[in-house]
């Protein structure tokens, strides 16, 4: 495979402090046959923090290309992977919770910045204000406490005052406890922690997030051969099976390379061979 040569053996640095390594690294060994680094002092905090207690450095990609560039400085390699990842409303499903993760690799050697999405509504964001450890028992059960984390906090936006690796049962009764005996203190904010080493649920969209990066990768410019030949649009038109009158359904994908800029067109097939007329705008008005 023509990866495999490009990457093999070249050492990559993943920009984490948070544990993904455990899901990105053995897909990109295997699959790109490279020698992962994991920093032992990298912060990757100071890009920002879903506590936002620091303000995250730009839009997600932004951050993420950002913590990767740092990172690939700090450790002196060509070849880094970063995970950024954003949560809210789910752009199709009204009233959704979604995560969306981004992975970006960067071969700065031969100039290649490639990238892979996984968005699910699979996620336990939430937060609430409670008065008693009850209601934050009661919370914390209902988002999967202890296996995912939780953090309490003085308020829902303050920068102070904010606990996190409360491990134990025990350990948040009595943090709670505390936080709620402070003077002039009715109610503390608890939410939970979506750091990746702390939210089985972040950290599966995070190998799918990476899955998807590889898929990337190993497709190839059909003019150059270059690595990221991916989907930039879609051509719509997918005739309905029943009055042969083109819908919005995508006919054809639309790949790009962003390295000579030469761009394809591949058939979509995963509607089939013609549309259901539930999506033709004549047959179901």
């Amino acid at each position: 495979m023509p990866n495999q040569n490009l990457f093999k053996g070249r050492k990559l640095v993943i920009a984490t402090m948070h544990g993904k390594e455990l899901v990105i690294a053995p897909l990109l060994e295997k699959h790109l046959g490279v020698e992962v680094i994991v920093p032992k002092h990298f912060n990757s905090d100071q890009f920002g923090t879903f506590t936002r207690d620091i303000k995250r450095a730009g839009n997600q990609l932004e951050a993420a290309r950002k913590k990767v560039e740092a990172v690939m400085l700090s450790e002196n390699v060509d070849l880094g992977v970063s995970s950024e990842g954003s949560f809210g409303a789910h752009p199709s499903m009204p009233f959704i919770q979604s995560n969306l993760e981004l992975l970006l690799f960067v071969d700065r050697k031969n100039g290649y910045e490639i990238r892979g999405h996984h968005r699910t509504s699979e996620t336990n964001m939430d937060g609430q204000c409670v008065a008693t450890v009850g209601e934050a028992l009661d919370f914390a059960q209902k988002t999967g406490f202890p296996e995912h984390g939780v953090i309490v906090r003085r308020n829902e936006k303050g920068r102070l005052g904010i606990h996190k690796d409360i491990h134990t049962k025990d350990a948040l009764i009595e943090k709670v406890t505390e936080m709620l005996s402070w003077p002039f203190t009715k109610s503390i904010f608890i939410e939970t922690d979506m750091r990746a080493h702390k939210n089985p649920m972040r950290m599966k969209a995070i190998k799918k997030a990476t899955e998807d990066l590889i898929k990337n990768i190993e497709s190839l410019c059909t003019q150059c051969q270059a690595p990221g030949f991916v989907v930039i649009d879609f051509e719509k038109g997918l005739e309905c099976s029943l009055c042969k009158i083109p819908t919005d359904l995508p006919l054809y994908d639309i790949y790009r390379c962003n390295v000579c800029n030469h761009s394809d067109k591949k058939k979509v097939t995963k509607y089939g061979k013609n549309a259901d007329p539930k999506y033709c705008g004549y047959c179901n008005p």
